[in-house]
């Protein structure tokens, strides 16, 4: 399927069944479901430092993303009050984006939820005050990251640092165990090791095995070292075989994951029992809709122009009432960047959004490239969220 998004990845993977067979066969785990309720497919929006915000989050799920992650919130900031106390809360956030009461909107929805509040930072004690906090505020799953690359994260003692301190993760683990109630699912982030050296391979394997010891629900491995960062291709290998050797754990994977073929090629090769979708998403949420369509046994749908304006307008309007004109405008450009890819003159809708410094400098990119629907004309989803307001 040509989906109109042109990516630099990886080639083809041969696969001993059609993609549609895949799709249309498989069967998702039942313990994830019963874990956490309404996580019904086997994949879902990763947290993504800089993207995975509630707006994402709200487009991803309206169109088949069936958990999501938020991007990593700091244990210090939120023990102190800060980011992730109010615009992270998923709660709040339907008063926050005018979506009404928490409640009728979880009946009908199109809550943020199930949702995992990602949490990262240096030491146990702070790890497990900000995990409480996330408990607190209704975060329906506590995920700890031991996985960011990023250098100035790895230099400050956390995410991916401590792939190469095998204690000293685990003492973070059981610090946030210890502090999360039994009856919310603990998960934890992974890179496939610090670096390709057999200490830390080993060092993996010590954390991994810790962390389902512990009682943590599952690992997310992504395929890559912490040195590798994103650079080269992942080694879907190592996933392969880490469920080979493991099937026995709830093993979800990450890594290379760009248009939803991809979805079905790493459940199928590698074993694994869900997909984060991460770099993938971005400017692209209609991959969800598409591998539920292939679960239905259809064949999956590009989106039409007027469905990406529709998509555009509400993202951004959502960005708006979170963060406010001026953070929203410069926050879209680089979703306006990924989404120009779905257009047919890819280039000239991305050099525009590139030059978006306002709302109405964004409505006017819209209006002028993306043509406004027929009258009567009405979005298959999304259109419970906003209307067509105007953000000029």
């Amino acid at each position: 399927m040509n989906t109109g998004v042109v990516i630099d990845r990886p080639p083809a993977r041969a696969l001993p069944r059609p993609v549609a067979e895949i799709g249309r066969t498989w069967g998702l785990d039942p313990r994830i479901p019963a874990l956490v309720p309404g996580f019904d497919a086997p994949f879902f929006q990763a947290g993504l430092a800089g993207y995975s915000d509630a707006a994402m989050r709200l487009v991803a799920r309206s169109l088949g993303a069936p958990f999501c992650i938020t991007e990593a919130l700091l244990d210090r900031t939120l023990v102190l009050g800060g980011k992730g106390r109010r615009r992270e809360d998923p709660d709040l956030l339907a008063a926050e984006c005018g979506l009404g009461d928490p409640a009728a909107n979880a009946v009908a929805g199109v809550a943020d939820h199930p949702i995992a509040g990602q949490i990262m930072g240096s030491t146990p004690d702070e790890m497990a005050a900000g995990a409480a906090i996330l408990v607190r505020m209704g975060y329906d799953v506590v995920d700890v990251n031991l996985a960011c690359p990023v250098k100035k994260v790895r230099r400050r003692n956390r995410g991916g640092h401590f792939l190469r301190e095998p204690e000293a993760a685990i003492a973070i683990l059981r610090a946030v165990r210890a502090a999360v109630p039994p009856e919310v699912p603990c998960t934890v982030k992974l890179r496939r090791a610090y670096d390709d050296t057999a200490p830390m391979a080993l060092a993996f394997e010590r954390i991994f095995e810790a962390a389902y010891e512990l009682g943590y629900a599952w690992a997310t491995v992504h395929c890559r070292t912490v040195e590798q960062r994103y650079v080269g291709p992942g080694r879907w290998e190592f996933l392969r075989d880490l469920v080979r050797r493991r099937g026995d754990r709830l093993i979800f994977g990450s890594g290379d994951i760009w248009v939803e073929e991809d979805i079905w090629a790493m459940l199928e090769l590698c074993g694994v029992h869900a997909v984060a979708v991460a770099r993938g998403c971005i400017g692209n949420p209609w991959i969800f809709r598409q591998a539920r369509e292939r679960m239905a046994g259809l064949e999956p749908t590009p989106p039409a122009l007027s469905e990406q304006r529709h998509v555009l307008l509400t993202h951004f309007e959502l960005a708006r009432r979170l963060h406010g004109d001026a953070r929203a405008a410069a926050s879209m450009r680089k979703f306006g960047i990924r989404f120009a890819a779905h257009h047919p003159e890819a280039a000239r809708v991305r050099s525009a959004f590139i030059g978006c410094a306002s709302p109405a400098e964004w409505r006017a990119v819209i209006d002028g490239l993306y043509p406004v629907p027929e009258a009567g004309w009405r979005p298959a989803q999304l259109g419970y969220l906003v209307g067509e307001a105007s953000p000029g």
